[in-house]
């Protein structure tokens, strides 16, 4: 069976950390993923990309987004991996068009 060549791609743990902080999570929800979300109670809630459901926040401190009904936080690159339905790469490259 021949070998597949695999294109190996780094990124620099300095790049990733900018990526995940400095494109607000407000902004990448409301204008960029065109999520459903409204704020409520100072916090900007969002439709849960995985459970679709609403018992979600937002924290512009950490720049995480959290569904508390999945228990899960959300980075930027995991965000648009969910909700673009991308790999790791496509999605590192959407976020670096918004730096």
């Amino acid at each position: 069976m021949p070998k597949r060549k695999t294109k190996i791609t780094q990124i620099s743990d300095e790049h990733l950390r900018r990526l995940r902080n400095e494109i607000p999570i407000f902004d990448l929800i409301r204008l960029h993923l065109d999520l459903t979300a409204c704020v409520q109670e100072g916090y900007l809630r969002f439709l849960c990309p995985l459970c679709n459901d609403f018992y979600t926040a937002t924290n512009p401190r950490t720049n995480l987004a959290r569904c508390f009904r999945c228990e899960k936080n959300f980075n930027a690159i995991d965000l648009v991996m969910i909700v673009r339905q991308c790999p790791f790469l496509e999605a590192v490259a959407f976020l670096e068009k918004l730096l």
